[in-house]
């Protein structure tokens, strides 16, 4: 799996995020086990409160290939949200089934505390960090205060 290249895909995807003073701006690409595009998502893509994990997963839905996927997130998956709170994207991704998660950054302690990276390895999902996307994933949050 091309780590390096998914991920880049995610921060640019991130940017089509329209901007909001209570939310991160995320990308998220899901793909399968033969390096094909499944599904992607952005913050609030669809409608104002989709998270990008949750729009992906929402478009992958039922699609068989999630089970060997990989999901490639600029964030780590939230755990608890206000909007939605039995629509987390660490229970979607659980539900989903899929087995590896990489992320850029964990989520920084602005609005909730996240355990989502915890709660997936908890649950037996492989997560990777790669931490030279975070300043990238940062960036897209600039507009946020204490990012």
């Amino acid at each position: 799996m091309d780590d390096q290249r998914w991920m880049g895909h995610a921060v640019a995807l991130a940017h089509r995020s329209p901007r909001s003073a209570s939310a991160f701006a995320v990308g998220a690409v899901i793909v399968d086990d033969t390096g094909v595009t499944i599904a992607e998502g952005w913050s609030r893509d669809t409608d104002p409160l989709v998270h990008a994990e949750e729009s992906a997963l929402l478009r992958a839905a039922g699609d068989a290939r999630l089970r060997s996927a990989t999901l490639y997130s600029t964030l780590e998956p939230c755990s608890k949200r206000a909007h939605r709170p039995d629509a987390t994207c660490t229970a979607l991704i659980l539900a989903a089934r899929i087995p590896r998660v990489v992320i850029a950054w964990r989520e920084p302690d602005v609005f909730v505390t996240c355990e989502g990276v915890a709660l997936l390895i908890a649950a037996g999902v492989e997560v990777l960090e790669a931490p030279q996307f975070a300043a990238a994933a940062r960036a897209v949050n600039a507009h946020l205060p204490g990012i």
